[in-house]
C-alpha cells in the first residue's frame, strides 16, 4: 500500500490533486484510515495514477478521464481509442485556431496606421527627489523585476517622470509593484525610461543618507547624483508595457492585516503544491476572507468560491517590501489580482496574479 505522499511522488500527481480526483470519484483510495483520514493506494492504483497524470497533462476533459479510465483495463477499447482520437482532433484544431488568430496579430503590428508615440525625450530631464523617497520606492518594487531573458523588456524597472512625481513600476507578469516619489525641476511632458536592475540596484546603493539626490534622464542615459558620488548608464532599448491598463481593478473586499503576525502564518502554514507543470515545487498559499473582514489561511482540504491561492514566496516577498506593521489586502474575484497597499499611501501597492485550482 502507498500513502498519499509516496503516490504522488511516483504517479507524477501533486499531494491536492489526488485528494481532488478522489472527491471527484476518478481515483479514489483503496482504504481510508477511519480516525485518521489517511487514504492507501493499492499497488493496483499506481498505473491508473501515472495514466491518469498524462490523460492531465495532455489537458483531457474530465468528463472523458473518467471513461479513459473506465475503459482502460477492458477487452474493448475502442471506446478508448474514440476518445484519445476525439481529444487529439480538438487539440489540433485548437493550435490551428490559435496559430490564425497569432498570424492575424502580427499582420496587424505589422501594419499599425498610428505606432505609440515614444514617451523618451530628446532633450535633458533634471529631477530633484528625497534620497530616503527614491530608496523606499526601489525597495518597494525590486522584488517584481523579472528575469526572463525572453523578455528582456521586463528586465528592468520603469521610471515615469510625469508633473511633480516619479512612478517606479516592475513587473515579471505574475507579480507587479507600484511606487512614488514626489520629484521637483520637471514640468514638462510626460517621459518614460527602463532602468536595467544592475544601474537600478547600483542606484540603491547609493541611496544611503538622508540629502536630496538628483536624477537625470538624457535620452537612453539615466545618472543619478547624491554629493560626490554618482551611477550612470544605459536604459533599456525596450518599451514597458502600459502598466496603467493594468492597474485599473474594480474595488474588492479589504482586509487590514498585522504585518508581522501575518507574515509568520504564511511562513510556516499549511501550503498547497501548485499543480502547474511549468511551477513544479512551488507551494501556494491558499487565502480566505470571513465576513467580519478578516482573513484567515485555508486548509488543503478547504474548498469554496472565495478561496485565493497565490504563490507563497511572492507573497511573502510582497509583504515584506510593503514595510511597516499594517497593510490593506484586497481581494476581488479568485482570477483577479490580490492587491497589497499601503494603508497610509495609495501610490505604493503590488499585485499578485492568483492561482487556479484544481477544484
Amino acid at each position: 500500500m502507498r500513502s498519499i505522499g509516496e503516490m504522488a511522488r511516483d504517479s507524477g500527481l501533486g499531494v491536492s490533486a489526488l485528494r481532488f480526483y478522489d472527491r471527484a470519484g476518478v481515483l479514489v483510495p483503496d482504504r481510508v484510515d477511519p480516525v485518521s483520514g489517511y487514504r492507501w493506494y493499492a499497488p493496483g492504483q499506481l498505473d491508473e495514477a501515472r495514466l491518469l497524470a498524462r490523460l492531465r497533462r495532455a489537458g483531457m476533459p474530465l468528463a472523458d478521464i473518467r471513461l479513459v479510465l473506465a475503459g482502460w483495463t477492458g477487452a474493448d477499447t475502442d471506446l478508448v481509442r474514440q476518445l484519445l482520437r476525439a481529444h487529439l482532433r480538438r487539440l489540433e484544431q485548437g493550435l490551428s485556431d490559435a496559430r490564425a488568430e497569432f498570424s492575424a496579430l502580427r499582420a496587424l503590428l505589422d501594419h499599425r496606421e498610428n505606432p505609440m508615440t515614444s514617451l523618451r525625450t530628446g532633450t535633458a530631464v533634471r529631477l530633484s527627489l528625497s534620497g530616503p523617497a527614491l530608496a523606499a520606492a526601489l525597495d518597494a518594487v525590486r522584488f517584481a523585476a523579472g528575469t526572463d531573458p525572453e523578455l528582456p523588456m521586463l528586465g528592468g524597472i520603469l521610471f515615469d517622470v510625469e508633473g511633480d512625481a516619479l512612478r517606479l513600476v516592475a513587473t515579471d507578469r505574475y507579480r507587479m509593484a507600484v511606487a512614488r516619489a514626489a520629484a521637483d525641476g520637471h514640468d514638462g511632458s510626460r517621459v518614460q525610461v527602463t532602468v536595467p536592475l544592475p544601474l537600478a540596484d547600483a542606484m540603491r546603493a547609493l541611496l544611503d543618507g538622508e540629502e536630496r539626490v538628483r536624477l537625470t534622464v538624457d535620452g537612453d542615459r539615466v545618472t543619478l547624483e547624491t554629493g560626490d558620488r554618482q551611477t550612470a548608464g544605459q536604459c533599456l532599448d525596450h518599451d514597458f508595457p502600459d502598466y496603467r491598463r493594468l492597474v485599473r481593478l474594480p474595488a474588492g473586499r479589504r482586509a487590514l492585516v498585522d504585518v508581522p503576525a501575518f507574515r509568520e502564518a504564511v511562513r510556516t502554514g499549511p501550503v498547497r503544491a501548485d499543480e502547474d507543470q511549468d511551477a513544479v515545487g512551488r507551494e501556494l498559499t491558499v487565502l480566505r476572507v470571513a465576513e467580519d473582514g478578516s482573513v484567515a489561511l485555508a486548509g488543503d482540504g478547504a474548498d469554496g468560491r472565495d478561496l485565493v491561492a497565490v504563490n507563497r514566496a511572492f507573497l511573502l516577498d510582497a509583504l515584506a517590501a510593503g514595510s511597516g506593521d499594517r497593510l490593506v489586502l484586497e481581494f476581488g474575484a479568485p482570477t483577479a489580482p490580490l492587491a497589497i497597499r499601503r494603508p497610509d499611501d495609495e501610490h505604493t501597492f503590488s499585485l499578485l496574479m492568483p492561482v487556479r485550482l484544481e477544484n
